[in-house]
């Protein structure tokens, strides 16, 4: 059990390398990778199923004793990226599907590796925990509801299609999953140390199969959508950094929901555009995911610096 404790927090905090070292896979060696894309939502159910197992109601909790800055969590994540992703598209001009991949992603949820970032940042995770569970469970309504108003014009969007596809791929599992626990009981211990490198797991083959799927597209318009991204993730966390502290929020509540804001459910973006529009659609999905993992390990280096000189002061 010691060792599996080991490997599991060594895959953990070695994630971004292994997001990156698959994409890259991906790219060069697409063969490997281009047949699996029915897997890629096994992939995201898999990881959405490993939430539910690590959900309890305490984890709700924050809601309650703290409401407002919950809710503006939520807000925030619901409100800054999409607009963020309509404003930059804009910007750029860039080819119209790339485009609808770029607002979907920024219409997702909170991606679950908010939660490490925001506890490797000596943040306040109990925060960064409800945000993310509640935004997760509220998007099989405004993730189609947003990809609606922000993106029916250059395509059709079903969103009564969308609504259930979320549904099945993140709902289902969570519940499955919360249902395990509940019967484990104290014996869901004894499974947690897996749960990490199986999440790594699934996210790490969802980058690869969109960026295999997608390689000759990528060659040509690569550079200009990563810089997207990484406008994309960076202006969320200043944005909603700079929000948290005008409205008066402690230094730990700040960094939860600037990570909150930041970081997106890619994997859920990369299984919608792969079953509802054109594979290029999930690339920026992809690209998001291995750019916001590396972002977020320098972020959380950047808070943690932070939180040594507020204590030393």
């Amino acid at each position: 059990m010691r060792l599996l404790n080991l490997f599991s927090e060594f895959i953990g905090k070695t994630f971004a390398l292994w997001t990156l070292l698959f994409a890259l896979l991906g790219f060069f060696i697409p063969s490997l990778f281009s047949s699996l894309g029915w897997l890629i939502t096994y992939f995201l159910g898999i990881i959405m199923f490993g939430m539910g197992l690590t959900l309890t109601l305490e984890d709700f909790s924050q809601v309650v004793k703290k409401p407002w800055q919950v809710l503006l969590g939520i807000a925030a994540q619901f409100v800054i990226m999409p607009l963020l992703a309509v404003a930059l598209v804009k910007i750029f001009n860039i080819d119209p599907l790339l485009a609808l991949g770029v607002v979907l992603v920024g219409s997702c949820p909170g991606g679950t590796s908010s939660n490490v970032i925001t506890y490797l940042s000596r943040g306040d995770v109990a925060l960064s925990v409800t945000i993310t569970s509640i935004t997760t469970l509220l998007a099989p309504l405004m993730t189609p509801l947003l990809l609606k108003l922000l993106a029916s014009e250059s395509v059709n969007v079903s969103f009564y299609a969308m609504m259930m596809s979320i549904v099945q791929f993140v709902i289902v599992p969570i519940v499955l999953g919360l249902a395990v626990r509940m019967a484990l009981r104290s014996n869901v211990k004894y499974v947690m140390p897996v749960l990490p490198i199986i999440s790594v797991f699934g996210i790490v083959m969802i980058v690869a199969i969109v960026v295999a799927l997608n390689q000759a597209r990528l060659q040509e318009t690569g550079l200009i959508i990563i810089a997207i991204v990484m406008l994309h993730n960076t202006l969320g966390y200043l944005i909603g950094y700079v929000i948290a502290r005008i409205m008066g929020l402690g230094l730990a509540q700040r960094k939860a929901i600037a990570i909150e804001v930041g970081m997106q459910n890619s994997g859920l973006g990369a299984a919608l555009a792969n079953k509802h529009f054109d594979p290029i659609v999930a690339v920026p999905s992809a690209l998001f995911s291995v750019w916001h993992n590396i972002s977020g390990a320098i972020l959380a280096n950047i808070f943690a610096k932070m939180a040594d000189k507020s204590t030393k002061q």
